[in-house]
Formats: C-alpha cells, sequence, structure tokens
C-alpha cells in the first residue's frame, strides 16, 4: 500500500512508471484528498472532476499546465479570490497559451482555433493519415524490429499536424529529421524547467509563415491560418495565430505519441485480443477508447481555486490546486465496472475524461482518435504479428517497461516490437 500522506508525485520515479496504486489509495480515503505538497487537492472520482471541469467560474484554468510551481507568494485572503487571479496569471506557465485561460478571452481564442481546424481540414488530413503512417512505419516493419516511439509515434505525429497545418514539406523533413521531444514543466526533479525546443522552433517558422502568407497570400492552408479572424470579424495579432499553431504541435504530437505507444504496447501483449482486431477492423475504434480509458496520456490536469467550494463532501478554500487524475477518474468503480480491465466491448467507454470535458475540452480529440486507429489499421495491415521485444523488455509475466519520468503525462520512453510479415 502506497503511503499518501508522504509519497511525493511530482518526484516519485516508481509513480511516473506505476501510478495507479496510488491513485487507488487516494480514491478510496476520498475522491477528494489532500496530498503531501501543501495547498494541492488530488482528485481521483470521475464525478467529482468532472464537476471541476464544467464549473469554470470556481476552477481556473491558470494554472493548467504549471500545477503548483512555482508557488505563489503568501495566500490571498478572502472568500473570492477572482481579481487576484486576473492580476497574477504571469506567475503561471504559459499564462498567455488558450490552454491556461478562462471565460471570454478563453472563448475568443477557442473561436479562432475553429476556425483553423475546420471539419473539412480535419477530414483533408484524415485522408492523408493512412500513407504519412505507411511512410514512418515501413522501414521498421521490414527489418522485423523497432523501437516505435522513436522510429514511428514521435515523427508520424508530428508530420499528421504539419500536413494539418500547411508547412512546407522542407520544413516537415526538418521536423521529422530532428525528432524534436517537446517538454514542458514536469520532468521529475526540475519541475520548474521549461524546454520548449519544439515550441520555439514552430513559433519562429509560423512567424514567418504568417507575415508572409498576409503580405502575400496564396491559396493554401498557411494563408488561411495567417488570416483567419475572431468571430466578430476583427483580425487577430501575428503572435496570437502563431501561439495557437504552434501549441498544436507541442500538445498534440505529443500526447498522441503517447495514445499510440500505449495502444501497440498493450495489442502486442495480448495476442487474442490482436487477432480479433485484425478479424474485424470495426473493433479498432472501441479498442482505442479503451486505451483512453485505462492508458490516458494526460496523468495530471490542474485547475484553482477562486472562491470556497464543496466537492465530494470537502470543503476547499480559494487558492487551492486541484490536481485532477484522468487516469485515476477513469478506473472509478462508481463509474466503470471492473475498471482495472481491458475490456474491449465495455458499453461506456467512450465516457471516459482523457480529453478533459467543459469549455477546455481537448480540441485535437477527433483528430488524435483517427491518429491512433489510422496507425493500429496500418501496423496491422503490414504485419502477420506484433510481439514484444522480450531481450528489451523481458519475458511475459516479468516485463520490464520504462516511463516518461514526469507528473504530466503518462507515456513510455521506449518501446521495442517484433513484427513478422504478412501471410501471402
Amino acid at each position: 500500500m502506497v503511503d499518501v500522506t508522504k509519497a511525493d508525485f511530482f518526484s516519485d520515479p516508481a509513480l511516473a512508471d506505476d501510478p495507479y496504486p496510488y491513485f487507488d489509495e487516494l480514491r478510496s480515503r476520498c475522491p477528494v484528498h489532500p496530498i503531501a505538497t501543501p495547498r494541492v487537492m488530488a482528485v481521483t472520482g470521475y464525478e467529482e472532476a468532472i464537476e471541476v471541469y464544467r464549473d469554470p467560474e470556481v476552477f481556473s484554468a491558470c494554472n493548467s499546465v504549471a500545477g503548483p510551481f512555482p508557488p505563489l507568494e503568501g495566500q490571498p485572503e478572502g472568500d473570492d479570490i477572482s481579481d487576484y487571479v486576473e492580476q497574477n496569471r504571469e506567475h503561471w506557465g504559459f499564462f498567455e497559451y488558450l490552454i491556461t485561460m478562462d471565460g471570454e478571452p478563453h472563448e475568443r481564442e477557442r473561436g479562432l482555433l475553429r476556425r483553423i481546424m475546420t471539419p473539412r481540414r480535419l477530414k483533408e488530413n484524415a485522408d492523408a493519415m493512412a500513407a504519412l503512417a505507411d511512410q514512418c512505419l515501413v522501414d521498421n516493419v521490414r527489418t522485423g524490429s523497432s523501437e516505435i516511439i522513436a522510429d514511428y509515434t514521435r515523427p508520424f505525429t508530428t508530420l499528421v499536424i504539419a500536413d494539418l497545418l500547411g508547412m512546407p514539406d522542407e520544413d516537415r523533413e526538418n521536423l521529422r529529421m530532428s525528432n524534436f521531444k517537446s517538454k514542458v514543466v514536469g520532468a521529475l526533479g526540475s519541475s520548474q524547467t521549461v524546454e520548449t525546443n519544439l515550441l520555439q522552433y514552430c513559433e519562429e517558422r509560423f512567424m514567418e509563415y504568417v507575415i508572409d502568407r498576409r503580405q502575400n497570400p496564396r491559396e493554401d492552408v498557411l494563408t488561411q491560418l495567417a488570416t483567419a479572424t475572431y468571430p466578430d470579424g476583427s483580425t487577430p495579432e501575428p503572435d496570437v495565430v502563431v501561439r495557437l499553431a504552434s501549441f498544436l504541435f507541442g500538445a498534440g504530437q505529443d500526447t498522441t505519441a503517447r495514445l499510440i505507444g500505449s495502444a501497440l504496447r498493450i495489442i502486442a501483449e495480448d495476442q487474442e485480443l490482436q487477432a480479433k482486431l485484425r478479424e474485424d477492423k470495426k473493433l479498432i475504434a472501441p479498442f482505442v477508447e479503451e486505451v483512453l480509458r485505462t492508458e490516458s496520456p494526460t496523468k495530471s490536469d490542474f485547475r484553482f481555486t477562486k472562491t470556497a467550494v464543496n466537492l465530494g463532501g470537502v470543503d476547499i478554500p480559494p487558492g487551492t490546486t486541484m490536481m485532477v487524475h484522468p487516469g485515476a477518474c477513469n478506473r472509478d468503480d462508481r463509474k466503470f465496472e471492473n475498471p482495472d480491465e481491458f475490456d474491449l466491448t465495455r458499453e461506456n467507454n467512450n465516457q471516459h475524461i482523457a480529453f478533459g470535458r467543459g469549455a477546455h475540452t481537448c480540441p485535437g480529440a477527433p483528430l488524435a482518435r483517427v491518429e491512433a486507429t489510422t496507425t493500429v489499421d496500418r501496423y496491422l495491415a503490414n504485419t502477420g504479428n506484433i510481439a514484444i521485444n522480450e531481450d528489451k523488455h523481458g519475458p511475459a509475466g516479468n516485463r520490464r517497461y520504462s516511463y516518461e519520468k514526469t507528473y504530466l503525462l503518462r507515456g513510455l520512453s521506449e518501446l521495442h516490437l517484433l513484427f513478422t510479415p504478412p501471410a501471402a
């Protein structure tokens, strides 16, 4: 049993590799429970998380990326500290990005994003995905083995978003070859360090694109991006468009790559399940939903209480960091029967909150689902069997997997697979 009163979720590498016993112990005590870090409450219950996500008047997204880091000086006074939050947004990481905004500013930026990620563009992007998947997997499948995190998931997810936003071919190749690994606040042991190589690269390139396309419009996606307007018809500053496009790379590439890694690990581990998916491709979509439920790529999502509130029977003062754990909430047995079992026929598996809920529901969720289902389909089509490389991960029953040492996201740092060719 994990001692939740002493465990440091932000720095313990064992909790990065397997957080679920910790989550279960927290939930068994109370779905809303204080942890060792001062002024932080962990939310591990499904209904409680839904309430947090759907009440932005109480729960601000200002700290959604950084959580309690860096800590604020002192404790704001009063039962309503909404003004304090607005005056101190710059203290939290990524305060200029959509993900940390509230209210009207958030809706305004979200409306702009909807003009960038149109249903038509998503459909066009989906049509090109199978070809991109084949392009990324063909070499490692042909050789019979691969470390798919570096060889497939990162290049594929990066190229998909590059295609969605219309990046020129030469820049797509630079992204693929550089194999950027985007990291935000959350590396264990360096919680206040931010590596933004991918974001910096994309911001530089997209600023060039936006300025050029506004001066020299063309019949291309980048021109649509550069000339997108707010719902009221006004034109945003170039840096606003650049931040939206760049963050799509940083957030979309990273979380979707982790989702795909989990999906391929489960397929390789469970040969019976793999056979079912090969026999009936219609099962791939519900398979992906169950992967999202059981191995949610977002490990922690944060909110900051602006007013006093009672959540799950617990009185919470303003100025509290609420740490919502989607992976824990998606295994709440009050919502999902036998929650630790991977059940391909689960009727409510698409009710998971891997993409959040409410105003901040992940705008890239439809894209991530298509990327995952396309990947599974193409790997099954191009192989006769997919298996775990036991030389790298150990035998069945004694596997050795290493996960990224971050409290924000859950994903394998490596996944070595073996492939056999498809039957003639």
